[in-house]
C-alpha cells in the first residue's frame, strides 16, 4: 500500500503530536483547575473503510468535533469521543451534575470547546513545524454512530480515502478517558503530508 508510514515518519509524527498534546493539556488544565494529562500512545494509518471498527465499532455512539484543514494538503481533523464517557470531561469543565440524556446547549458548547482546544493544538503544531500555510474551519460538533460519522467525511471524488488514526489518553482527576483523533484525507493528500514530513526530517538532520 502506498500510504504506510516508515518508522522514522511515525516517530516524527508521534513527537510532533505529543508536543501538541502537552499544549492542549496545559490549556485544559487552566479551564478545569486540575492537572490534565494527554498522551498519544499509538499512531497508525488505515483505509477509511476500516477506521470505525478500530474506534470501538461502527455502532458505537460517539461525539465528534471536526475542523477542516486546507492548504498544501487537505484533511478533516476529527476528535472522536465515546458518548458514554465524554460527558465526564464536560462536567469537569462545568461542574454539572446533569444526566447524559439531558445534554444542554451549554454542555454542547463545552464539548465543542474541548475539541477546539485539542484540534487547534494539533493542527497548529503540525503546520508550524512543517512550515505549511493552511486555512482552518471552525469546529463542528456531531453526535451519532461512529460508522456514520466516519462515512460522512468520505471524499467526493473517486480517489481512496485513508485515515491517520491517533489514540488519545485523557487523565483528569480520577477519570481516565480514551478518545481518538482521525485525519481523513485522500491518498494524494496524505502523500503531500509525507513529503512535508520528510523535508522536516531532512532539515532536522542537517541541523
Amino acid at each position: 500500500m502506498g500510504y504506510q508510514l516508515s518508522d522514522l515518519q511515525r516517530e516524527t509524527l508521534a513527537e510532533v503530536f505529543n508536543i501538541a498534546m502537552g499544549r492542549a493539556a496545559k490549556a485544559m488544565s487552566n479551564i478545569v483547575n486540575e492537572e490534565v494529562l494527554l498522551s498519544i500512545p499509538q499512531i497508525r494509518m488505515v483505509p477509511r473503510s476500516e477506521a470505525s471498527s478500530l474506534l470501538g465499532g461502527p455502532e458505537q455512539r460517539v461525539y465528534s468535533i471536526t475542523q477542516t484543514l486546507d492548504g498544501e494538503f487537505h484533511a478533516d481533523a476529527i476528535l472522536i469521543l465515546p458518548q458514554a464517557r465524554s460527558m465526564d470531561l464536560v462536567r469537569l469543565m462545568l461542574g454539572s451534575p446533569q444526566q447524559l440524556e439531558l445534554v444542554t446547549e451549554l454542555e454542547r458548547e463545552a464539548l465543542t470547546e474541548i475539541g477546539n482546544i485539542i484540534l487547534n493544538a494539533c493542527i497548529g503544531t503540525v503546520t508550524n513545524l512543517l512550515e505549511g500555510q493552511f486555512s482552518i474551519s471552525l469546529p463542528v460538533l456531531q453526535s451519532g454512530l461512529c460508522g456514520d460519522i466516519i462515512e460522512s467525511h468520505a471524499a467526493r471524488q473517486s480517489e481512496e480515502d485513508v485515515v491517520l488514526l491517533l489514540q488519545i489518553d485523557f487523565t483528569v482527576e480520577k477519570h481516565s478517558i480514551n478518545g481518538h483523533l482521525a485525519f481523513v484525507q485522500t491518498v494524494s493528500s496524505f502523500q503531500a503530508l509525507l513529503a512535508r514530513i520528510d523535508r522536516f526530517i531532512e532539515k532536522a538532520a542537517q541541523g
